[in-house]
């Protein structure tokens, strides 16, 4: 009699289960055929940058901006970097923001080696601009008019010889108006090597990779980390006029400029150029997953899809994966089809996730870390990864990078 009664339970249960199995996999199938697009396109992509050597043609034609604001501690292996850069670089112009630590110092003691370098102070920062914009469109009016092309750089970047010369190669080869670059990353603490590439893959999942194809301009990536501009186009910009209330002004701008028509890339420089971002888990954290949703750059409707998309394909197999195993090992009876297409779809998911921590090993400087498992074990933190972004997307910034923002 006790049988006869559990089985209904028991028939309630897997109807219920399968049910919900038959809901998520309407949601997963199609955005695991989205992602597969994705993942796939970079068989398309460009090549890699190498190193290149400046020819005659390219003297003096690229104006350096870099926006500084307290950047001591991170400045000096920027300043290395572009004193090791020929001479196609004319001048660097760094825009501080009345830093009150030693900034200004170390740019005064580059121009005493290296008369390429010079100091602009940005005035005080209008109400609808944010910092780093403005001090980008400060250091273009500042700059040679007789230089053909505008690069911006952040003090955090370490640029590697022949930089220069391999983005002009670049825009001289293919046309480019516009390009910018993925970095390789340098990572020094356990917890940055476990969470950054959990939000480096957020990027991947909605983008693809450095040098995919973009399916259109409301999709094209960008860094500005790196961002080397044709003038002319600059100048029909305004300058950064168009990013001006961007937290993510980097994408704004690209987006902007391919709106416009001009030929945009965002490409694999991980061998021409290093960043070191930021220092601990707890940074990471706080400033990069503050801007990582790239609502700024996007209409509403798309930065909640991309939110949803990331729950769904991310976040949510490793968390059903572990949940529908320990079902099937308490209740064998819920194997049904459906509940076991889920488990399967989800374990694709899982090993696809594994295959692209293998893909991005190159943009990391793995050889200098004395954490590699953290590495391996970082799609463990992908669901993290997706709340940082979701968390982000549903609130505005009130401070970036030192600065305080109604």
């Amino acid at each position: 009699m006790s049988d006869l009664n559990l089985a209904p339970s028991q028939a309630e249960l897997a109807g219920w289960l399968g049910a919900i199995a038959l809901v998520l996999l309407v949601v997963q199938i199609p955005a695991l055929a989205l992602l597969l697009t994705r993942l796939l396109s970079a068989a398309r992509r460009a090549s890699p940058l190498r190193p290149q050597n400046a020819t005659p043609a390219m003297l003096g034609t690229v104006s350096v901006i870099i926006p500084t604001l307290n950047e001591a501690h991170r400045l000096q292996p920027c300043l290395d970097g572009l004193t090791r850069q020929g001479y196609e670089l004319r001048e660097a112009i760094v825009v501080d923001s009345h830093s009150q630590d030693g900034t200004v110092d170390l740019v005064k003691a580059a121009a005493q080696r290296d008369p390429r370098f010079r100091v602009v102070y940005d005035d005080p920062l209008p109400a609808d601009w944010v910092g780093r914009p403005w001090a980008l469109h400060t250091g273009f009016l500042h700059s040679s008019p007789q230089s053909d092309w505008v690069l911006g750089i952040d003090a955090d970047t370490q640029p590697q010889p022949g930089l220069i010369p391999a983005l002009l190669h670049a825009a001289q080869e293919q046309g480019y108006d516009l390009i910018t670059l993925a970095p390789q990353f340098i990572l020094k603490q356990p917890g940055e090597w476990w969470l950054q590439p959990a939000l480096l893959m957020t990027l991947i999942y909605r983008f693809g990779a450095a040098g995919s194809p973009a399916d259109g301009p409301e999709r094209t990536m960008a860094n500005g980390q790196c961002c080397l501009i044709r003038r002319s186009l600059l100048e029909s910009l305004d300058g950064y006029t168009s990013a001006r209330q961007s937290f993510c002004d980097d994408v704004t701008l690209v987006r902007e400029a391919a709106r416009r028509g001009a030929k945009v890339g965002f490409l694999d420089g991980s061998s021409v150029l290093k960043v070191r971002m930021y220092e601990g888990i707890g940074e990471t954290w706080r400033e990069w997953g503050r801007s990582l949703d790239l609502k700024d750059a996007s209409t509403p409707a798309q930065t909640w899809s991309d939110v949803a998309f990331l729950l769904v394909v991310q976040a949510l197999p490793w968390l059903l994966v572990p949940t529908v195993l320990t079902i099937l090992a308490i209740r064998p009876t819920a194997a049904s089809p459906t509940f076991l297409a889920l488990l399967a779809l989800n374990l694709c998911l899982l090993l696809l996730r594994l295959g692209t921590q293998f893909g991005i090993r190159t943009a990391y400087d793995r050889p200098g870390s004395r954490f590699p498992l953290a590495f391996w074990l970082s799609p463990l933190a992908d669901p993290l990864a997706a709340l940082r972004i979701l968390r982000s997307a549903s609130r505005k910034p009130t401070q970036w990078r030192g600065r305080r923002y109604e």
